[in-house]
């Protein structure tokens, strides 16, 4: 009997394959036939789910993003506004191992979307949804009416460079901006918008 292949499991499989090797040897080192050995697969079976590189990365970052809605759509809000919205902010930050993999793998497929037009949709809609989050974040704290009298529009950019920023140190130098720094900084952050 012929083996039944879940091909939705064997393309994150690749994916994550990806990001594996990203996180060892960066996107440069990327190659089909370092992909097909982390996934267990051979480059042919590899190439029959992805014929070219861009849609792979394509597909792999598709897969950050949804295992970030994944996250936040099973997350219990519960506390103040505050505390909520640095939950959900805390989603798109490296402050775990998996998340870590996540936004190396996201910062190198930024870079190479400035050279490769295929990918820059993606990342122009990646961005808007992170921007959207910090929109959301102040516009929730304004609701609540948590926030004092400030240019709403200016604050949704401060905590977008905030979260954008944290996010790149964080990855470069992993001992000075650690999991708890990430917290306080973002907390510290949001408690100037109360």
């Amino acid at each position: 009997m012929p083996k039944i292949v879940d091909h939705e499991k064997q393309k994150e499989k690749i994916a994550e394959a990806v990001w594996n090797v990203i996180h060892r040897e960066g996107l440069e080192q990327c190659t089909v036939r370092k992909i097909a050995k982390e996934a267990g697969l051979s480059a042919g079976s590899l190439r029959h789910y992805f014929p070219n590189q861009s849609e792979l990365l394509i597909y792999s970052m598709k897969l950050v993003t949804n295992r970030v809605k994944v996250r936040i759509e099973n997350m219990r809000f519960t506390g103040t506004p505050a505390e909520c919205i640095k939950q959900l902010l805390l989603q798109l930050l490296p402050a775990d191992e998996e998340r870590r993999l996540e936004m190396e793998a996201w910062f190198s497929f930024t870079a190479k979307s400035l050279s490769d037009p295929a990918l820059r949709p993606l990342r122009k809609e990646m961005n808007e949804e992170i921007y959207s989050a910090c929109k959301l974040a102040v516009e929730t704290l304004s609701r609540s009416g948590a926030m004092p009298e400030m240019d709403a529009g200016e604050e949704i950019e401060r905590l977008y460079a905030l979260v954008d920023g944290l996010a790149l140190h964080a990855l470069l130098e992993p001992e000075r901006i650690t999991a708890d720094k990430i917290d306080s900084v973002l907390t510290r952050q949001l408690n100037t918008l109360k």
